[in-house]
């Protein structure tokens, strides 16, 4: 898998001082920037003063809430999941029959990383570190446990209802949309380079969508 390393300065924040009368926020703001960061530098070429003049702000003041670049990384990382798993509990897929609710889920996925490429140049980063620094988190498994408890209901709902096939590992399930959603972005550059393909253009983007969607579809319905 290739990854884009950008030089590009993280987003500078529009505040001329943090809000030190407003901790969380401005945790959040110096996640948001740090974000930005970390996706186009990686963890070892992500640079704290930086982050600190996008900010406007000291490293001092950085290192106050957060103790570490690595503890930085860590809560960049946790943000990043707990937002995509946040607004997956807001897609009420049990509102939805087996298949439209599984179409529905591959859809958001696709779009999602698609929306949020800092998303995936993070998990690449961490991937590259072997999983080292999401280890260390207390919260990143919990917050993975919905999806799959989504991912499970779904199928399980559809086995049910015979429409489909029984034997699937919802786990298994779960990396199969992640990896065609994933590969979608992270390999677009290199994959559009070398098969002279435009893969970012409207309709080649809801052409891959639909793909994705029936892919997964097809893999899991039952055809007896």
């Amino acid at each position: 898998m290739n990854q884009t390393v950008h030089s590009a300065a993280p987003r500078r924040r529009p505040k001329a001082e943090p809000r030190t009368n407003d901790p969380e926020r401005t945790m959040a703001d110096i996640i948001e920037v740090a974000t930005h960061e970390f996706s186009e530098k990686g963890l070892a070429g992500a640079r704290i003063d930086v982050i600190a003049e996008a900010m406007r702000t000291s490293k001092r003041m950085i290192y106050y809430y957060f103790g570490s670049k690595e503890a930085l990384y860590v809560a960049v990382l946790e943000a990043a999941y707990r937002h995509i798993r946040q607004i997956e509990t807001e897609l009420h897929l049990e509102d939805l029959a087996p298949e439209d609710a599984l179409r529905k889920l591959v859809g958001f996925t696709v779009d999602y990383q698609l929306a949020n490429p800092d998303f995936i140049r993070l998990v690449m980063t961490e991937n590259i570190h072997r999983g080292e620094f999401l280890a260390r988190s207390k919260s990143i498994q919990k917050l993975n446990v919905p999806v799959i408890a989504a991912v499970t209901q779904v199928y399980e709902r559809g086995v049910a209802a015979g429409v489909f096939r029984s034997g699937i590992d919802p786990v298994d399930l779960h990396m199969s949309i992640s990896a065609l959603s994933f590969f979608n972005v992270a390999n677009r550059h290199t994959f559009a380079l070398i098969f002279k393909r435009d893969l970012e253009s409207p309709a080649a983007i809801a052409a891959r969508r639909d793909s994705i969607i029936e892919m997964v579809v097809r893999f899991v319905k039952n055809i007896t």
